[in-house]
């Protein structure tokens, strides 16, 4: 059988931050539309994390951090407390099986429908400008709304909802906690030009555009301390809402990275390329530059095979690797991995919804 931990040290024990880990393969957030209405974690949701728990650290799925924040039906929350209570279940499931487990704080912004909202009401942004695409509700898939735009106002309450979240996952029994910054959601809208026209302190210049995201870390800090809070990134995908990349992407987080080092994270998390399609990048823009401003521990992410992850490890370019729908149908995929075992491939139409079938029911090896 053949042992690859001979060739690379991600499969030996690491840290970030304070989160100590058995290896150096994580479970990327991967949503999966296994809940209901209520958004309540269950046995269900314990089950999968627990099968999966010999990552070195499992990211749970994002998870929205209040109603407003909700943009897909069929996702989780954290802003009760009987999500928080849902949520104790998966990580004492995992904890038993001695693995780590962080929660991803989610606000979608513009990518909703009003049918989504709260009494009906208009998504938020930080300007009053459309996506493209549809998303997904009870009644099925309908268009996104046009959001309106926030009041400056109002900012210190989108702060006060991570604030809310952050603290309901420390009662969850987390580990830590990742700021969803990517993907063209609620904070990647603020960073981006292309969905950012304010006038105020939070647009126009870059470092006002970076003014939410840097707020919203800090005030996550003030709940688990630096150690614990990791981010993520994806400084050109254009996922929800085929949003373009900011016009100067290697300014913008050419100026974030640095101030997130300030902050002394537990790790930095990014999507190198366009999320879950492609590794290519626009003209002029370098991410193993920008990855590299970092100065604490840095997880790549996207499209990832054991070789690439192997060559990266062992150029210094990343600390750990991140894969998603490799964890989907391989629970064991870290064992996999390290014994050349053959990988399974999960079909498209098992990603989303539906019950256990495609969710549990992958087999595991004996290694």
């Amino acid at each position: 059988m053949i042992d690859n931990s001979t060739r690379t040290d991600l499969f030996e024990p690491t840290r970030l931050g304070a989160i100590e880990l058995s290896n150096r393969i994580v479970m990327a957030p991967v949503t999966r539309s296994r809940y209901a209405e209520d958004g309540i974690p269950n046995e269900l949701h314990a089950t999968y994390y627990a099968q999966r728990a010999s990552a070195g650290l499992i990211i749970a799925e994002a998870t929205n951090i209040s109603a407003q924040g909700r943009g897909y039906a069929a996702t989780p929350g954290i802003w009760n407390e009987q999500q928080t209570a849902g949520w104790k279940t998966v990580t004492d499931a995992v904890h038993a099986k001695g693995g780590k487990i962080v929660l991803q704080l989610w606000h979608v912004g513009r990518f909703s429908s009003v049918l989504l909202q709260p009494d009906g009401q208009a998504p938020v942004a930080p300007s009053a400008i459309k996506a493209e695409g549809s998303t997904y509700t009870a009644d099925g898939f309908v268009p996104v709304s046009t959001p309106r735009a926030l009041e400056t106002a109002e900012i210190p309450c989108i702060i006060e909802q991570y604030r809310v979240a952050a603290r309901n996952a420390k009662r969850a029994g987390f580990d830590g906690v990742e700021v969803h910054s990517a993907n063209s959601y609620l904070l990647d809208q603020f960073l981006r030009d292309s969905t950012n026209q304010r006038s105020d302190a939070y647009g126009g210049s870059i470092e006002n555009r970076a003014r939410l995201t840097l707020e919203v870390t800090r005030a996550v800090i003030e709940i688990w301390g630096s150690e614990r809070v990791g981010i993520r990134l994806s400084p050109v995908t254009p996922d929800a809402g085929n949003t373009p990349p900011d016009s100067n992407v290697m300014g913008l987080f050419g100026y974030l990275v640095p101030e997130l080092n300030k902050l002394d994270l537990a790790y930095l998390h990014f999507v190198e390329g366009a999320t879950a399609t492609s590794r290519e990048v626009p003209a002029g823009v370098d991410m193993d530059a920008l990855s590299g401003l970092f100065t604490g521990p840095y997880i790549g992410n996207n499209n990832y095979d054991l070789e690439m992850a192997i060559e990266r490890r062992g150029q210094n370019k990343i600390d750990a690797v991140a894969f998603g729908r490799l964890f989907i149908a391989n629970p064991d995929l870290v064992a996999r991995l390290r014994h050349g075992a053959d990988l399974t491939v999960a079909e498209r139409e098992t990603y989303y919804g539906g019950g256990a079938k495609g969710y549990l029911d992958w087999p595991q090896g004996n290694y």
